[in-house]
């Protein structure tokens, strides 16, 4: 985990109020880290130039040396929007340019801090915007440790190395979970379907557990694939989700889009209970999850 530690003296802030979040945390060992709520940095991979490393200042603690965009959290503020924010503030990434994969959090009791690894989606040039950079570059991954890195972030880079390889995708029969909740589908087929692309919808925001996927960290965001058949073909798309509509077997289709992603390097789970397909997907080199495991991550309103 990168680990912000304790500096000579507070982070400059170029202008705007001071937030709450902008203090010491001093540890019963004696050690200061900065961000009363928390601190988080992002750690953007850009699959053509490698990742976004900041050259922090000289005047700061561990001046001179690269790491990651980052600073403290904001008081109710999510770690993973912390470390967007921060990275709009010190490195100009835009929104929306960034699609979360994985939250990794050092959490000591009394402070925290959390890596956000997130996948460029809209290529961008970093800019400096504030004090606390002497430069932003994209730098090789084999390339990162040939650099002077800050301490923490030194210290962390060969495991977070490892898990930029870890792509998770969750495939979808929406039928099968649809259909797996007598809620009176049955009387509207694309109603069903579509509260279920909703809810999902919501877990690429919120992100699911680590445990729940058989991956190490703490919180991942997979590519989320919802297959449609038959009448639930008429439900809405919604942003976060690849809705796909079977144009004859959703079962077919299923292992279709599992052969697709498995092929481009991902690690896929399949949500179904259909027996035949569990054999079929698995075969296809997917792990199966039956509906019972999306509807605990979705919670009861699903």
């Amino acid at each position: 985990m990168t680990i912000e530690p304790p500096a000579p003296r507070e982070p400059r802030r170029p202008h705007g109020p001071r937030d709450p979040g902008d203090a010491w945390v001093v540890a019963p060992t004696g050690e200061r880290y900065w961000g009363r709520f928390g601190a988080a940095g992002l750690l953007a991979v850009d699959a053509d130039r490698g990742v976004l490393l900041q050259h922090r200042v000289t005047w700061s603690h561990f001046g001179d040396t690269w790491g990651l965009p980052g600073g403290a959290r904001h008081d109710g503020e999510s770690a993973g929007d912390g470390a967007l924010r921060e990275a709009a503030e010190e490195a100009g990434v835009p929104d929306a340019a960034i699609r979360p994969r994985l939250l990794s959090v050092l959490d000591l009791g009394y402070w925290s801090y959390t890596t956000l690894i997130g996948d460029v989606v809209r290529p961008f040039e970093p800019t400096i915007s504030d004090p606390e950079s002497h430069a932003l570059a994209w730098v090789a991954i084999d390339d990162v440790s040939r650099h002077p890195l800050h301490p923490g972030f030194a210290a962390s880079w060969d495991r977070l190395r490892a898990l930029l390889g870890l792509r998770p995708a969750v495939i979808v029969d929406a039928a099968n979970v649809v259909g797996s909740v007598p809620d009176g589908w049955w009387r509207d087929r694309p109603g069903a379907a579509g509260r279920l692309v909703e809810h999902v919808a919501g877990l690429t925001t919120t992100g699911i557990p680590a445990a729940s996927l058989d991956l190490p960290e703490d919180v991942w965001f997979p590519e989320w694939v919802i297959v449609l058949e038959g009448h639930a073909r008429a439900a809405g798309d919604a942003l976060g989700v690849d809705v796909v509509r079977a144009e004859a077997s959703g079962d077919d289709t299923i292992v279709e889009e599992t052969r697709r992603l498995v092929s481009a390097g991902r690690r896929v789970t399949v949500v179904t209970s259909d027996r035949d397909l569990v054999t079929r997907v698995t075969d296809a080199g997917a792990a199966a999850r039956g509906a019972r495991w999306l509807h605990s991550l979705i919670g009861p309103a699903a």
